[in-house]
């Protein structure tokens, strides 16, 4: 079929992966706050399906994507930035496996391999890259950290299904490349140039790797809260205050896939909180976090709302602009 017959299958955002891990964080987070708060285990499971249907609809609409419009796909994956979103399909496989692990715990271990394979493999693939085709310091951005950090995320399930050696070997895979990359890109991001208007919202990933981190290190250690993951969280609440205090600025920004990155990290550190709730109970923890998770579920249902709205008008389906630095001033 000729590209110009399905012009919004051809610029399909590949970020729009973000969507299932956005919805699957949320539905774990409410898993938690079923044990913390004693709240229904319903919203969970709903959005956990949720999660489910819309990470199969996307893959399925990416894939007829790649038989009509290979080249568009192509170009996606040769992005700098862009590339860096097709981590987010492994990563919601992961969260996918954690929804299953209570309902069925043999499909929930094959689908947590498969993600971790196809993880390791994306990872090999981006730091290829970034050894043998150096790239400019503008494309230092947080998306970035999706494929070289996901791996924290994966002993949060593999340690429950008794990946227990292999879930510490991907944690330290993970955490070592946080260490190496998140300072080269803070430098980049603080030293400038200033970031594009439309990728400052992926800031919020920041706040994913020391928050699932400290979700990981409670699992490896048997399930309990401790001393590091106290910190890890810590370090987690800095960040997300941080971004709080620049949220006027941010929110301004028109509406675009890239806002998916608030989600998964939001999420994330709202199911932190809780575990760690639970751990070391205090009488404000009930109305703190139930606020908390309204504000975050809130914000991600509005989220998938403005998602739907784009989709609808078409807006969703439009050509990328190049991401960079903008253009020299001509001579005069």
């Amino acid at each position: 079929m000729p590209e110009s017959h399905s012009p919004r299958l051809q610029h399909l955002p590949l970020p729009l992966f973000a969507a299932p891990m956005g919805l699957g964080g949320l539905g774990l987070a409410w898993r938690e706050a079923a044990i913390t708060l004693h709240l229904p285990d319903t919203v969970s499971e709903a959005l956990l399906a949720l999660a489910g249907l819309a990470w199969l609809l996307i893959a399925l609409a990416h894939l007829l994507r790649a038989w009509r419009h290979p080249q568009a796909l192509a170009d996606d994956l040769r992005h700098p930035i862009r590339s860096a979103f097709a981590a987010a399909i492994t990563v919601g496989l992961m969260i996918l496996s954690g929804g299953l692990l209570p309902h069925a715990p043999t499909a929930a271990a094959w689908l947590w391999l498969l993600a971790v394979v196809l993880h390791l493999a994306l990872a090999v693939w981006i730091v290829n890259g970034l050894l043998s085709r150096p790239r400019e310091v503008t494309t230092l951005l947080p998306p970035l950290l999706i494929p070289l950090v996901g791996n924290i995320l994966a002993p949060v399930f593999g340690a429950k299904l008794g990946f227990e050696i292999l879930s510490w070997m991907l944690f330290g895979i993970g955490a070592l490349l946080w260490v190496l990359i998140q300072p080269t890109m803070l430098s980049r991001i603080i030293s400038g140039p200033q970031l594009p208007e439309r990728m400052r919202p992926t800031l919020a990933i920041l706040v994913a790797p020391p928050a699932v981190g400290s979700l990981s290190l409670a699992a490896l250690n048997g399930g309990s809260f401790g001393h590091a993951s106290i910190a890890l969280l810590g370090f987690a609440l800095l960040i997300a205050a941080t971004l709080l205090s620049m949220a006027r600025g941010l929110f301004g920004i028109p509406f675009t896939v890239a806002w998916w990155a608030w989600t998964f990290p939001s999420a994330a550190l709202t199911a932190a909180a809780l575990k760690a709730a639970h751990e070391y109970p205090a009488i404000w923890h009930a109305p703190a976090l139930g606020l908390m998770l309204a504000a975050v579920s809130l914000l991600i249902l509005g989220i998938l709302a403005m998602t739907l709205q784009a989709a609808i008008s078409g807006a969703l389906f439009q050509p990328e602009p190049a991401a960079g630095p903008p253009p020299a001033p001509a001579a005069k």
